[in-house]
């Protein structure tokens, strides 16, 4: 069944994620009449002679010479010279959600946008059609201007675009998918590419995979904790309500929920690693860090984030900067942070687990023989790796300013790199997350005890069904992927 979108609603995650696949657009009349209105009241102003920012005049440094006389015309004057785009193409996942998140802004009528420009964008959005957007070239300053650029040519029947997963010319795309060339003046040109859409989109999308690797972290120290037989008291409802930190302490109620009825087998120490004991002061934090990112994506998701903003019932042009990024690339860069240390802890407990010293006499890596067999050394090796590149490339975007475009652009926020990454590192700790999984399900097969958690023995027969035990040794990957899949719907289920 085909996804309903209300642009008349706000926005939701959901909705982007969504939006990978055919989606209906709804633009109801109350909406419609608000988007004319912006138009009628553009058009007004024009024929007053005042000065609008890009229908009037040069783009960005060049804002104090005159724009081209023909309005059509002018558009080409916006997009020609932001196809410098670089590098890889973006997934159209990332392409579908940020042209969504286009249209709400500008559905909320005060970009002076024409009403076709949206209609268009909820036409392409019911097909697969998808525009081929280079991933470099934004410094989110001005909006995502290149990126959004392309998608706009694409939009127009230029360069390139995606139909069915095939990449085609835009202009043959556009045919096969039944869409007709979108026509542009020259602020429709610039509000379709003057926003923050594709840093917001990006950073939304991370969140959310963010936000199901956490909690999966959360059930797993539950499940790692059962298995080895770990005293529950650092899940203690007073010692985290003492603790005085929001994020711990509902941390702390779900992993109580999950570890409910864990009985300590007496044989651990007094007191467990950090990666056991600290771990809901360590996931609570992420989760305070986690509910800013969600502040600042549900103001992304409903804010209008171009330039100039038109007010008809004031007989207001606003010219300011709204399409400065710099909410979303704080947020992308605090979700790296917690990508990096969820991580962090995530292959510590997978250490753990592999090591008979610390794991309570299960055999080395996890070997149903070892020697002749090796168990999980593979997979702890490949998350060693994944954690080390997510480290390597966790400092902030947010805080490399370049000055740019005459020093019209002196300080920028650089959010698109910011987001982007964000989403990159996501992706890697889901993977991170699957190892520990895979890790948990052989140590049961191995030697450590059966769960005495209502909880944890759900999740780990949940795993047994996914994964086989690893007798004999075989290649993993797709284990670790299918395992990290079981926590997230089990974690989910939960939540």
């Amino acid at each position: 069944m085909t996804t309903k979108v209300d642009l008349a609603v706000p926005l939701r995650i959901a909705d982007l994620r969504a939006a990978r696949d055919p989606i209906t657009i709804v633009v109801g009349p109350h909406l419609r009449d608000r988007v004319a209105a912006g138009r009628t009241f553009l058009s007004e102003v024009l024929g007053d002679d005042r000065a609008v920012y890009g229908a009037t005049t040069g783009f960005g440094a060049l804002v104090g010479y005159a724009g081209r006389v023909d309005l059509r015309d002018q558009a080409d004057n916006t997009l020609a010279h932001l196809g410098a785009g670089q590098g890889p193409e973006l997934d159209a996942e990332v392409v579908r959600a940020t042209l969504l998140l286009r249209a709400g802004s500008l559905a909320r009528g005060a970009s002076g946008v024409s009403p076709h420009v949206i209609d268009a964008l909820a036409a392409m959005l019911a097909t697969t059609f998808v525009p081929a957007v280079p991933r470099l070239g934004s410094v989110g300053a001005s909006g995502d201007l290149i990126p959004l650029g392309a998608a706009a040519q694409a939009l127009r029947g230029r360069g390139h675009a995606y139909l069915d997963g095939v990449r085609l010319p835009a202009a043959e795309a556009l045919a096969r998918a039944g869409l007709e060339p979108l026509p542009l003046d020259g602020r429709d040109a610039l509000a379709l590419v003057n926003g923050t859409s594709l840093t917001t989109a990006a950073t939304a999308l991370a969140l959310e995979e963010v936000r199901a690797a956490h909690r999966g972290v959360q059930v797993l120290t539950c499940l790692l904790a059962d298995l080895l037989g770990s005293d529950p008291q650092f899940l203690d409802a007073r010692l985290l309500q003492a603790y005085g930190h929001p994020g711990a302490i509902g941390v702390g109620v779900h992993m109580r929920r999950v570890s409910a009825g864990l009985v300590p087998s007496g044989r651990r120490p007094l007191q467990e690693p950090y990666s056991i004991r600290c771990s809901p002061q360590l996931l609570g934090a992420a989760e305070d860090a986690l509910r800013y990112v969600d502040s600042v994506i549900a103001a992304d998701l409903v804010g209008v984030t171009d330039n100039p903003l038109f007010f008809p019932d004031e007989d207001l042009v606003v010219h300011g900067g709204n399409f400065f990024g710099q909410p979303a690339a704080f947020a992308a860069d605090l979700l790296s942070m917690v990508v990096a240390q969820v991580g962090n802890l995530a292959e510590r407990q997978l250490d753990l687990l592999v090591d008979p010293n610390r794991n309570g006499g299960l055999p080395p890596m996890l070997a149903a023989g070892p020697g002749q067999q090796h168990g999980l050394q593979g997979v702890q090796l490949a998350a060693t790796a994944l954690i080390a590149e997510i480290r390597r490339d966790v400092m902030p975007a947010s805080m490399q300013s370049l000055p740019t475009n005459l020093h019209n652009q002196d300080v920028i926020p650089l959010g698109t790199q910011a987001a982007l990454r964000a989403l990159d590192q996501a992706r890697l700790l889901h993977l991170i997350v699957g190892s520990l999984a895979v890790g948990l399900r052989q140590a049961a097969h191995v030697g450590a005890r059966t769960p005495t958690a209502s909880g944890c023995a759900e999740i780990l027969a949940a795993l047994a069904t996914a994964v086989p035990v690893i007798d004999p040794d075989r290649p993993l990957s797709d284990d670790v992927r299918r395992a990290a899949e079981v926590v997230a719907d089990f974690s989910v289920r939960l939540s």
